[in-house]
């Protein structure tokens, strides 16, 4: 029976790195770059983040085009009540001109009244 050899050193270094070299390689073939699925994927992935990207900006200008019909809306509302409040002062100050005209018409007719019994 011939002897047992113990390895040395640089054999134990040379088989680690020939080991090191072989699962590099399998995983090299393993490596989703070359796998046609993981393109699909991928390709299937950037094509759903596209049209993600399309659905926000989509929400984002229906969001924009609300916000200016509302605040359309609410410039319209403002300037309705401004002129329904400018109408009731207009109404109000006319009442109150038909008014004094009709205390004065009436002071004028006492007073003639009086005059015209002396």
């Amino acid at each position: 029976m011939s002897g047992f050899r113990e390895k040395s050193f640089t054999d134990r270094q040379s088989d680690a790195a020939s080991a090191k070299r072989a699962m590099l390689e399998r995983a090299k073939a393993r490596s989703p770059q070359n796998d046609p699925a993981a393109a699909e994927r991928r390709a299937a992935q950037a094509a759903a983040t596209r049209e993600a990207d399309a659905r926000r900006a989509e929400k984002a200008a229906q969001r924009a085009a609300d916000a200016e019909r509302q605040q359309a809306e609410r410039i319209a509302r403002e300037t309705a009540e401004r002129e329904r409040a400018a109408t009731e002062e207009a109404d109000a100050a006319r009442r109150e001109a038909d008014l004094l005209a009709q205390q004065k018409a009436a002071r004028d007719a006492r007073y003639a009244a009086r005059k015209a019994r002396k």
